[in-house]
């Protein structure tokens, strides 16, 4: 249970937060325990994460402020392990070097910049910008599915993992959930992966209905165009040059004969 101290300095750092929230950051406390803050940070432009909607959980201990918070981030982004504990100069990991004068948005801030490194640390992985582009795209929908998943677990203490269906998220966003899912259906995502589907009425040469034997067909005719004359006509070409040479040689047989 959070102290009285605690609970005063939470709700007045989420009107603060509330009121003038940080660029690509937006967080609130859950409805049923003060402690327990939800943020999503957006992607920034000029990063593999651009675009990416980045969900997590601060848990505060009962007496904040003079003990950080222990740091999540649920959402796969290729940065960090999902719902794993970071250690960070900002989190549970160091309460010595935590300084009460940090709010939520300087700790979400600082999570920021550190996301947008390449500083390794225990919760942290490695990743190319081409993943981590790939696991932005999938972002909304591993939030409002929960990684394509039915199942119904309870989670507790905001450690999320893929297995709850979305239920979580759901419940401390749920109009970032609506939005998520109005996403999905206009962009036609596949549930099971996250991604848009490729088209399925085309061929693979890219001709709608296109049956196997036209598909040999036109194959055939664009490696016969690729070929050149000479390809096609290499027959051709070696006969003519064998009954040229037959040719001249009975002429010179000939002239030779002649002369005799």
């Amino acid at each position: 249970m959070a102290s009285k101290q605690a609970s005063k300095r939470l709700a007045r750092e989420f009107k603060a937060i509330s009121e003038n929230p940080p660029p690509y950051i937006s967080a609130h406390p859950s409805d049923s325990n003060i402690l327990e803050w939800h943020y999503i940070i957006t992607g920034p432009e000029d990063t593999p994460y651009h675009g990416g909607q980045y969900w997590g959980t601060l848990i505060f201990p009962p007496n904040y402020p003079f003990a950080p918070p222990a740091i999540r981030m649920h959402t796969p982004s290729g940065r960090f392990q999902p719902s794993t504990r970071l250690c960070l100069s900002i989190s549970d990991f160091h309460p010595r070097s935590f300084n009460p004068a940090w709010e939520v948005s300087t700790i979400l801030i600082g999570l920021l910049s550190f996301m947008t490194s390449e500083e390794m640390t225990t919760g942290s992985v490695s990743a190319t910008a081409q993943e981590r582009k790939l696991f932005a795209a999938r972002t909304r929908w591993w939030n409002s599915t929960g990684g394509g998943s039915h199942a119904k677990n309870t989670a507790q203490k905001g450690n999320v993992k893929a297995g709850d269906g979305g239920a979580k998220f759901r419940a401390e966003w749920p109009e970032i959930d609506k939005e998520n899912w109005r996403w999905m259906t206009e962009n036609n995502i596949d549930m099971n992966t996250g991604l848009e589907p490729a088209n399925p009425s085309c061929s693979p040469i890219g001709i709608p209905g296109g049956s196997g034997a036209q598909t040999q067909a036109v194959v055939g005719a664009v490696r016969e165009a690729g070929t050149g004359w000479l390809g096609r006509n290499k027959l051709l070409v070696i006969g003519s040059a064998i009954f040229f040479y037959v040719l001249i040689a009975r002429l010179l047989g000939a002239e030779e004969d002649g002369g005799l």
